[in-house]
């Protein structure tokens, strides 16, 4: 069946100047989200899901934020060493001016690793997304070492299509871990590290975890204020 705007009592009609060809022109895009724990696989499946991107005929294009220095600088990297080339970035806002206004024109799919480090994380997923027709891929953490919102990410799925939530294994008993501890004292919410200074843990082992540090801590402190005592001289 067939209709045409005299059937509707409200015609939706577009602003003066702009026309239905062009309106239609561009495709509609999507955001896809991968979270999770450290260890827990969201480089992999980001990569996974770039390639099957290209393979399918689709121009990809793979961006990072630069202050991930740990394996490559012009590389996004998994744990296991496989890589991917891309844009080492301090901010998104930048990526377009950088990349070129046609060569960007050109991509269809956008890969963003580490995406808790960009503040702009939202405004750039909105446009490219709503306005440009993008795919865009965003693999990150969802929450700090203190289990506590970690950048942008959260914030950006009310405006995913999907979202996958990765676990890792506990390091400590092998169940599934939806949480990173910290092994050392550095108490900065951005420090970058692996395994020498994060581990995956279930929900009893970030506790017993939490609990087994702040007692260490506390002993460590204890023997350091008993050094500072001096000792009193023995009297005959």
């Amino acid at each position: 069946m067939s209709y045409s705007t005299s059937s509707f009592k409200n015609p939706v009609s577009l602003p003066t100047g702009i026309d239905q060809r062009d309106h239609n022109h561009v495709n509609s895009g999507e955001i896809h989200v991968i979270i999770g724990p450290m260890f827990a696989g969201k480089t992999t499946a980001l990569l996974r899901r770039v390639n099957s991107e290209a393979k399918m005929g689709r121009n990809v294009v793979m961006i990072k934020s630069n202050k991930d220095t740990r394996y490559a600088v012009d590389a996004v990297v998994t744990h296991d060493g496989t890589k991917f080339p891309c844009w080492s970035l301090p901010d998104l806002s930048s990526f377009k001016q950088r990349f070129g206004q046609v060569a960007y024109e050109k991509v269809d799919v956008i890969g963003i690793d580490e995406a808790q480090f960009f503040d702009d994380l939202y405004d750039f997923c909105c446009n490219a997304a709503d306005i440009d027709g993008k795919t865009v891929v965003v693999a990150g953490l969802d929450g700090d070492y203190l289990r506590r919102k970690f950048g942008s990410v959260l914030d950006i799925i009310p405006l995913s299509d999907t979202v996958t939530k990765l676990t890792a294994r506990c390091e400590i008993c092998g169940k599934r871990a939806f949480f990173t501890l910290r092994k050392t004292e550095e108490m900065q919410k951005e420090l970058i590290g692996g395994a020498a200074m994060y581990m995956p843990v279930c929900r009893q082992h970030y506790v017993n975890g939490k609990s087994i540090m702040e007692s260490a801590k506390k002993v460590i402190e204890s023997h350091q204020v008993q050094e500072l005592i001096p000792e009193k001289p023995l009297v005959a």
